[in-house]
C-alpha cells in the first residue's frame, strides 16, 4: 500500500525541522543538503532553524548495465563505500569498479562547480552539521557522505531525513551523534512513496535555492505561522460550546448517511457534549436513526434496549449504562451520555408506537468475547433451545479461560499454540445461525428481526473477538486492523438492517476516537500498515460520508495512568509546537469550526503534515510526544475540525477519590 504522506519535497523539510527546533538560533549549526534531491528538504530545514544552507556532494556508483543497483558511493574528497554483497554477488570486477568511480567523480565536480557558482565551500571543523536528504533505502551514499565529512572535524555530526527504513536509521545511529527520521514506513518500499509529488529535483532548482539561501541571514519561523494564523482567523466559523449553527452543521452534513464525529480523547467533557448536541439536531432534523459508538455490541445494546421502549430491566438511564462495566468504564458511563440517552429515550416516547420512526444506540467494537457468547445462548433458548445446546457445546472451547483477564488469557495461550484457536467452533456458530435466519425472523414481525440481528451480529462478534485476542499478542499493526474492519462491517451491516426496516436508507451518526474516524491514509500511522474506519467509510460510501474531528489545546482530561487503572483527573500539557493545535490556539479564539471546503486557504496550509494530538484512555504527560502524537494532513484527514482551545474533563458516574483530588481551583481554566 501506497503513503504518501507528504504533499513534496519542500513540505517534508518543514515537518522534518519541527523535530530538529532544538537547534534552532544556534551559531553553529549548519545544514548541508545532498542533490539534488535533499536540497528542497534541507532549504527549509535550514530557513526554519535560521541556519545558513550549503551542500555535500555525493554520488552513487551504478553496477555497470544496471545502474538502478546500487553497488556503492562516492562523496566529496573521494571518499568511497562500497557494498561487499553486491560486489560480490555479481562478480563486479575491480576494474569495473574503478571506471564508474572515475566517472562519478568526474560528475560530482560538475555539480559542485554548477551549484557553488564559485563560491567557496563552508568551513566546517568545529560546527554542528545538519546532513539532510530526501530519503534513504541502504543509506549507502548517506555513509558516504558520513565518512567524508569526518575528515572535516565537526563538533557534531546529526544525519535527518524525512523518510527512511527503521533498521537503516538505526544502522546509522551508531555511526553519527544523532539520527533523525521522521517516518519509518514498513514495509518500506522507496522513498517515493512517502511523496504525492516526488518530481526529479533540476540543477536549477538547487541553484536556486542555494542562492535565495545564501541572500537570507535568518528568517523567522513564525512567519509561515502567521499566515497560517491569519487564513484560520479570515475563514474559521463559530462556534457555542464546541456546536456550530444549524447552518454550518447541516452544510457540513449536506445529504450525507454516514456523519463521523471524533474527539480528541476519550475523557473531554466538551467533546462529548458538543457531539452529543449535534446528533440531537441531525436526529431532530435531518432523519438520522441510529447512534454506532467505540462501545462493545452487547453493552450498548442494553441501551439501544432502553432507549426503544423495549427494556423491561432498566427503568431509568443510568440502570441502562451499567452494562459498560469493563474498564474504561468513564468512557461511557459519564454525564454527558446520560444526558443523551435519557434525551433520546423521551425523542422515541414522542414518537410511539412507531418502531421505524424511533432513533437507537448500537456499539461497533469488538472486545466482548465472553458477553457475546452469553447473548448467542441467550438468544436461542428462547427461540431454538436445540440450537442453543448446540452453541453451548461449541462455545464450550472458551470456558476454561472465563474469569478475570479471561479473553486475554485465551488469546495468549491460543496464540502461543498452548490451547486452543476455536476457530472452527465460531465460524460453524455463525453459520448454524445464519442458515435458520428466516425461520427465525418470522417469529414476531419486527422485534424478532431486531433480536435476531442482534444475535447474529454477538456471533460475529465472537468470531472476530476470538482472532483479535490471538493476534494482539502477534502483531499490533494486524490486530488493530481487524478492530477497524471489524467496526466498519458491523457499522455497514447496521445501516443494511435498519434500511430494510426503514424502507430506505439509514442515516447514522458514529462516536469514536479521531484515531479511528479521521482518514488513516492522511497520517503517519498507513506508513505502519494500517487502516482505520474513516478510510474504510470514505472508500465503501465515497461521497456519502462526512468526517468531523475535534481537538483541544490545554485543560484537564479524564484518564488512567496504565490499562484498568482509576480514572484519575490529569493536566493536559500545552501542546506542542508544530502541530495543529499550537496552530490553532495561536488564532487567539476561544473555539470555532474549519469546514475545509469552504475554507480552501485553510485546507491548503493543512494539507501540510503537522503534529496532531491523541489522548485515548491512558494519558501519560511525560512522554508526550512519543506517546500522544503522530503527523497528519489533516485537511485530508477530516472534512472539517472543531477546536475548543479549554477544555476540562469528561464527569464520571462514578467519581474515584484519584478523580476527586484532581479538582482543579475556582479560577480554572484561568489558574492551570
Amino acid at each position: 500500500m501506497a503513503v504518501r504522506l507528504f504533499r513534496d519535497r519542500r513540505d517534508a523539510g518543514r515537518s522534518l525541522a519541527g523535530l530538529l527546533e532544538h537547534y534552532s538560533g544556534d551559531p553553529a549549526v549548519i545544514v548541508l543538503g545532498l542533490p539534488r534531491g535533499g536540497v528542497p528538504v534541507a532549504y527549509e530545514v535550514a530557513m526554519a532553524l535560521g541556519a545558513p544552507l550549503d551542500i555535500f556532494l555525493v554520488r552513487k556508483l551504478g553496477v555497470p548495465g544496471r545502474e538502478e543497483v546500487a553497488m556503492g558511493a562516492i562523496a566529496d574528497g573521494g571518499v568511497a563505500v562500497l557494498n561487499d554483497d553486491v560486489i560480490r554477488g555479481l562478480d563486479i570486477p575491480p576494474e569495473a569498479i574503478r571506471r564508474v568511480a572515475e566517472h562519478e567523480s568526474r560528475e560530482l565536480l560538475r555539480r559542485e562547480q554548477a551549484y557553488r557558482e564559485g563560491r567557496p565551500s563552508p568551513e566546517l571543523e568545529g560546527r554542528t552539521v545538519i546532513l539532510v536528504d530526501d530519503g534513504l533505502a541502504t543509506g549507502a551514499s548517506m555513509r558516504a557522505a558520513i565518512g567524508a565529512l569526518r575528515r572535516h572535524r565537526p563538533a557534531r555530526l546529526v544525519v535527518a531525513v524525512p523518510a527512511a527504513p527503521g533498521v537503516t536509521c538505526e544502522e546509522l545511529a551508531g555511526t553519527v551523534d544523532e539520527v533523525v527520521c521522521a517516518t519509518t514506513p514498513s514495509p518500506f518500499v522507496a522513498v517515493g512513496e512517502s511523496y504525492w509529488d516526488f518530481t526529479q529535483t533540476t540543477d536549477e532548482e538547487v541553484r536556486d535555492l542555494l542562492r535565495a539561501a545564501a541572500r537570507t541571514s535568518r528568517v523567522s519561523a513564525d512567519d509561515g505561522g502567521l499566515t497560517e494564523v491569519a487564513l484560520i482567523r479570515a475563514e474559521a466559523l463559530p462556534v457555542e460550546d464546541g456546536v456550530p449553527s444549524d447552518e454550518a452543521l447541516f452544510a457540513l452534513v449536506g445529504d450525507a448517511h454516514f456523519v463521523l464525529i471524533g474527539e480528541a480523547s476519550h475523557g473531554t467533557h466538551e467533546f462529548y457534549a458538543a457531539r452529543a448536541h449535534m446528533t440531537r439536531r441531525l436526529i431532530e432534523e435531518k432523519g438520522f436513526c441510529a447512534v454506532a459508538a467505540e462501545a462493545d455490541w452487547p453493552d450498548a445494546y442494553r441501551v439501544n434496549r432502553f432507549v426503544r421502549g423495549r427494556s423491561s430491566d432498566d427503568a431509568a438511564a443510568e440502570e441502562a449504562l451499567r452494562g459498560f462495566e469493563r474498564f474504561p468504564t468513564w468512557m461511557w458511563r459519564n454525564t454527558a451520555v446520560l444526558d443523551f440517552v435519557g434525551w433520546l429515550r423521551e425523542h422515541n416516547d414522542r414518537h410511539r408506537p412507531d418502531e421505524r420512526a424511533k432513533a437507537g444506540f448500537y456499539g461497533l467494537d469488538v472486545y466482548s468475547l465472553y458477553r457475546s457468547i452469553d447473548e448467542v445462548i441467550s438468544y436461542l433458548d428462547h427461540v431454538d433451545p436445540q440450537a442453543a445446546a448446540r452453541a453451548r457445546e461449541r462455545y464450550a472451547c472458551f470456558d476454561h479461560y472465563r474469569g478475570e483477564d479471561d479473553a486475554q488469557a485465551w488469546g495468549f495461550e491460543a496464540a502461543f499454540g498452548a490451547g486452543e484457536t476455536c476457530e472452527r467452533e465460531v465460524v460453524e456458530q455463525l453459520v448454524d445461525l445464519r442458515r435458520h435466519a428466516v425461520e427465525y425472523a418470522r417469529q414476531d414481525g419486527l422485534l424478532a428481526e431486531d433480536d435476531l440481528f442482534y444475535a447474529e451480529q454477538n456471533a460475529r462478534t465472537v468470531r472476530d473477538a476470538a482472532t483479535y485476542y490471538r493476534m494482539m499478542f502477534g502483531g499490533q499493526v494486524s490486530s488493530w486492523n481487524l478492530r477497524d474492519r471489524h467496526m466498519a462491517e458491523t457499522l455497514d451491516a447496521l445501516a443494511d438492517h435498519l434500511g430494510q426496516q426503514r424502507g430506505g436508507p439509514a442515516k447514522i451518526v458514529v462516536w469514536e476516537h479521531n484515531s479511528h474516524l479521521g482518514d488513516a491514509r492522511a497520517t503517519e500511522a498507513a506508513s505502519r500498515g494500517e487502516l482505520n474506519v474513516g478510510q474504510l467509510v470514505r472508500e465503501g460510501h465515497p461521497g456519502d460520508c462526512r468526517l468531523l474531528g475535534f481537538t483541544t489545546h490545554a485543560g484537564t482530561v479524564t484518564a488512567a495512568d496504565d490499562w484498568g487503572g482509576p480514572a484519575e483527573r490529569k493536566a493536559v500539557r500545552p501542546a506542542l509546537a508544530d502541530s495543529v493545535e499550537e496552530l490553532f490556539h495561536e488564532a487567539a479564539q476561544k473555539e470555532f469550526l474549519i469546514p475545509f471546503d469552504r475554507a480552501p486557504r485553510v485546507a491548503e496550509a493543512l494539507r501540510a503534515a503537522k503534529l496532531e494530538r491523541a489522548i485515548g484512555v491512558i494519558y501519560r504527560p511525560e512522554t508526550e510526544r512519543q506517546s500522544h502524537y503522530f503527523r497528519v494532513r489533516m485537511a485530508d484527514q477530516f472534512d472539517a475540525v472543531i477546536h475548543i482551545d479549554e477544555t476540562r474533563a469528561v464527569e464520571p458516574l462514578e467519581r474515584t477519590p484519584g478523580w476527586e483530588s484532581g479538582e482543579v481551583p475556582e479560577t480554572y481554566p484561568f489558574a492551570l
